[in-house]
C-alpha cells in the first residue's frame, strides 16, 4: 500500500477550477516529483494535500486514513509537513527561535528530529542559530525552511520549488540533502520545474500540465518519452 494517494481530485479557487481529477501515489521511502512549468498546479496539488486548498472532490489518503480537506494541523499530526515555495521562515525570529516553533511531540520518526540532529544534518544553521532569518542568504532560508518542517517529525515532506532562487552550486547541495532526508527514512513528494533536479534525485516523476497529469513513470523513463519532456517541460 501507498504511503500517500490521491484519487480523482478536483481543487478550484473560487469560480477558477485548478486542479481536474489528479491521482498519484507515493510509497514509503520514495522521491517522487511533480514536474512541470509554473503555473500548472503543482503548488496547488500540494497545498490540497495539506489541507490548505481543500479539494472540490476526490479523496487524499495517507497511510490509509482519509486526510481529505482537512484542517493542515491535523494533516501535520497525522506525519505530514510542508515546506511551501516561498519558505515562509518567520524574518524577525532567530534560527533557534524558528526551529523551536517547529518542533512538534510525536511518534511518526523511531528516533525523532531533535534540535542537535537538525544542526547535524545542517552545521550552517548551527553557526547562525541567534542571526535573525532575514539575515539568512536564499539558501540558508531553504535550509531553515527544510529544518523547521523535520522538527515535526514528519513520515512524509512537501517540498515546493527548492531550487527556486538558489545558484547551481546551491541546487547541487540540495540535491545532495534530498538524497540525504531519503536515506534518513523520509518520503518526499517534490513539485519542481527543474528537470535537472528532478533527474538528480527522483524516483519516479509525474508531469503536470494545465491541473492534469499528462506523464507518469520511473525517472529512467524520461530519456524514452523526449517529446512529452518538450512538450510540457519546453527545455
Amino acid at each position: 500500500m501507498s504511503d500517500l494517494e490521491l484519487e480523482n481530485v478536483h481543487i478550484s479557487y473560487g469560480l477558477s477550477h485548478i486542479i481536474f481529477g489528479i491521482s498519484l501515489t507515493v510509497r514509503g521511502g520514495e522521491i517522487v516529483c511533480l514536474l512541470g512549468r509554473n503555473g500548472v498546479g503543482k503548488t496547488t496539488t500540494l497545498q490540497g494535500i495539506m489541507g490548505l486548498a481543500p479539494p472540490s472532490s476526490g479523496v487524499i489518503k495517507f497511510k490509509g486514513r482519509d486526510i481529505t480537506g482537512k484542517p493542515p494541523f491535523i494533516v501535520a499530526r497525522a506525519g505530514i509537513s510542508y515546506v511551501p515555495e516561498d519558505r515562509r521562515i518567520f524574518r524577525d525570529l532567530s534560527v533557534f527561535e524558528n526551529l523551536k516553533i517547529g518542533r512538534m511531540k510525536g511518534q511518526h520518526s523511531v528516533e525523532g528530529w531533535s534540535l542537535e540532529k537538525v544542526y547535524t544534518l545542517f552545521p550552517a544553521l548551527r553557526e547562525r542559530s541567534t542571526h535573525r532569518g532575514m539575515q539568512l542568504s536564499g539558501g540558508e532560508q531553504q535550509m531553515l525552511a527544510i529544518a523547521r518542517a523535520l522538527m515535526g517529525n514528519p513520515e512524509l515532506i512537501l517540498l515546493d520549488e527548492p531550487s527556486q532562487g538558489l545558484a547551481p552550486i546551491l541546487q547541487k547541495k540540495l540535491e545532495s540533502l534530498i538524497r540525504s532526508l531519503k536515506e534518513g527514512g523520509i518520503t518526499i513528494l517534490l513539485a519542481e520545474q527543474s528537470l535537472r533536479l528532478a533527474l538528480g534525485v527522483s524516483d519516479r516523476v509525474y508531469v503536470i500540465e494545465k491541473g492534469l497529469i499528462k506523464f507518469e513513470g520511473a525517472i529512467a523513463e524520461i530519456d524514452d518519452h523526449k517529446s512529452i519532456v518538450r512538450k510540457y517541460l519546453a527545455v
